[in-house]
Parts: C-alpha cells; sequence; structure tokens
C-alpha cells in the first residue's frame, strides 16, 4: 500500500506505510517527552510547596514551643520569688532555680520537642515548690490553732470567762489595735478594666449576712464570696455567731489614701489583695478575734477547708504579722 502527498515544493513524494508508521512514532515519542518534562516541572512546584508549608509549620510549632517554655519559666520565676523565706526544707527552691537558669540558658536554641521538655521540668520543679508552701502552711495553722486553744483553756481556767470574749468587756486589754483614720470597703468599680482595684460589677458579689457601719455592703470576688457564705455557716454553728467583717474589696483610690495615711504598713497601690477581690479583714479587737481568740483558732484551722487561710506572712511569726487579714486561694 502507497500514499500520495504533496511537497513544499509543489513535487510529488511517495509515503510508504512504513514512514508513516516511523513518522507516527517520532511524533509520539516527542510528546512523551513534552508530557514527561510538564510532570517534572509539576511534581518540582508540588515539591517546593510541599517544603515551604513544612517548613512553616515547623517554624509555627518552635514558636509555640518556645512560647510556652517562656510563660512556664516566668510563672516558675514569680514562685521561686514568692516562695522566699517560706517553706521549711529549700532544697527545692533550689531545685526549681537550677531548672529555671537551665532552660533559660538553652531557651534561645532549644528545639521543639527539647523546649517542651524544659517547660516540663521548670513546672514540675515549680509544683514540689508549691506543695511545700502549702505543706508549711498547714504546719503553721495547726501550731497557731493549739496555741490558741492551749491560750483559751489557760483564760477559762484561771478566770472562768469564755474564750474570745466580747471585746466589750476586759477594758483597754480588748480595745481595738487600730488607731488610724477610718477606711471602708469599697464598691465595684463602674467600666473597670479587671486590673488590681479596678474590678468591675460583673465580677464581685456581696455577701448576704452583714455591711459595714455606713450599710455599704462587702464585696468579695464572686467564688470567694460564695466560699465565704460556706464558711460562715460553718462558723456560725461553731461560734454561735456570724463572722464580723472590715474590709473585704479595695478600690485603687482607696489603696491610694490608705498608703498616704498609713505608710508602709499598706500595700503600695495597685499590689494590695484586696484589690483583687480575694482578701478579707476582719475587726482588729484582740479578744474577739486577735491571736489567741477562739474565733482566729476556728479560722486557721477550719478555714483551709473552704478555701480561706491565713497567709504566712501574716502569721504571728510572720514577716508582717496581721492577726485580721485572711485571703481566699480557692
Amino acid at each position: 500500500m502507497v500514499s500520495l502527498a504533496l511537497g513544499a515544493g509543489g513535487g510529488l513524494h511517495l509515503w510508504t506505510s512504513a514512514e508513516q508508521r516511523e513518522e507516527r512514532a517520532l511524533h509520539a515519542a516527542a510528546q512523551e517527552r513534552v508530557d514527561a518534562a510538564l510532570s517534572a516541572a509539576h511534581d518540582e512546584a508540588r515539591a517546593r510547596a510541599a517544603l515551604s508549608a513544612s517548613s512553616h509549620a515547623g517554624g509555627t510549632v518552635l514558636a509555640d514551643a518556645r512560647s510556652a517554655l517562656e510563660g512556664a519559666v516566668a510563672q516558675g520565676r514569680a514562685t521561686l520569688d514568692g516562695s522566699a523565706g517560706v517553706v521549711g526544707d529549700d532544697a527545692v527552691r533550689v531545685e526549681l532555680a537550677a531548672r529555671l537558669d537551665a532552660a533559660q540558658a538553652a531557651a534561645a536554641t532549644a528545639s521543639p520537642t527539647a523546649a517542651r521538655g524544659l517547660a516540663s521540668a521548670v513546672a514540675a520543679a515549680e509544683q514540689a515548690v508549691l506543695a511545700a508552701v502549702a505543706a508549711e502552711e498547714v504546719r503553721l495553722a495547726e501550731e497557731e490553732a493549739a496555741r490558741a486553744a492551749a491560750s483559751a483553756a489557760a483564760r477559762r481556767g484561771s478566770s472562768g470567762a469564755s474564750a474570745g470574749s466580747s471585746s466589750s468587756g476586759g477594758g483597754h486589754r480588748c480595745a481595738t489595735t487600730y488607731g488610724g483614720p477610718a477606711f471602708y470597703t469599697s464598691t465595684p468599680t463602674e467600666g473597670g478594666d479587671g486590673s488590681n482595684g479596678r474590678l468591675a460589677p460583673s465580677a464581685l458579689s456581696a455577701v448576704s449576712w452583714t455591711r459595714d457601719s455606713r450599710g455599704t455592703p462587702f464585696y468579695l470576688r464572686s467564688d470567694a464570696a460564695a466560699a465565704l457564705e460556706r464558711l460562715n455557716a460553718a462558723f456560725r454553728a461553731a461560734l454561735g455567731h456570724d463572722l464580723a467583717l472590715d474590709l473585704t474589696y479595695r478600690d485603687y483610690d482607696t489603696q491610694v489614701a490608705m498608703r498616704a495615711a498609713l505608710g508602709s504598713v499598706a500595700a503600695v497601690p495597685g499590689t494590695s489583695s484586696h484589690g483583687t477581690g480575694l482578701a478579707l479583714d476582719v475587726p482588729e479587737l484582740p479578744c474577739d478575734y486577735g491571736w489567741d481568740s477562739a474565733a482566729r483558732a476556728w479560722l486557721v484551722a477550719n478555714g483551709p477547708a473552704y478555701g480561706w487561710v491565713s497567709p504566712a506572712w501574716a502569721r504571728q511569726n510572720g514577716s508582717n504579722p496581721e492577726y485580721w487579714h485572711y485571703e481566699y486561694r480557692g
């Protein structure tokens, strides 16, 4: 079989079947080379895209891991500073300090896995310190409760007077230990931003059983107020009367006024635990709520079950003794 075709110059050329097959084969081979080149180009583009995505994801993972490490170090450093002079065995604080130093030294170059490991080690060491602080607070509470109970028993034996006798009796011995200007509990801050001393109404609740001498409710952060309601019910059942309150939430302006009037006895404005809605003061009446009173013995022994404690610094042998001050720890 033959085929007739016109050439470019107008002449005739006869294509045999074999020549036609050869031409088709050459065309097919050329098409395959084009397809292979296109496929290779597409594969290379996909590979570059995958590499870019992997690099971005890896960078995100690394950034997240290092951010978590920075947070753990900051929290651990705050716990280390706050536990100074509080724990009985300082070995746990030494371990936390070592973990913090190691984490800070390696933070800039740590891989995601290494950063997570360092953060975990810091967190574990911090938990050991927090456990030691809690154990020390329990020990101090037990010691103080025992001293108060012994003192109350001695008073009953020597005078027949009941422990925690009313401040209306006992003359000067039972008079208030506060000699400064009058201050009152604060109301929530309208439009407050949530910072210390600027808590909004939505963050606070008033206790149900008492108000201050001006008729202002005693406000606390809502969870602290709920816990205090439960504590007061138990306190009333044990001692026969409600817990008296003197101050609870303290706004920023009141903190400024107290600092000006009382000096370093009052907290630096913006740092008071009262400004968080997590602290209260009972009246500064030594016979009713003082170191050896039945009320304090009960509060120190039973308050922690409701989240309320006498902090270590406010204890009789603490850095700033305040028998009237309690804080909510949850």
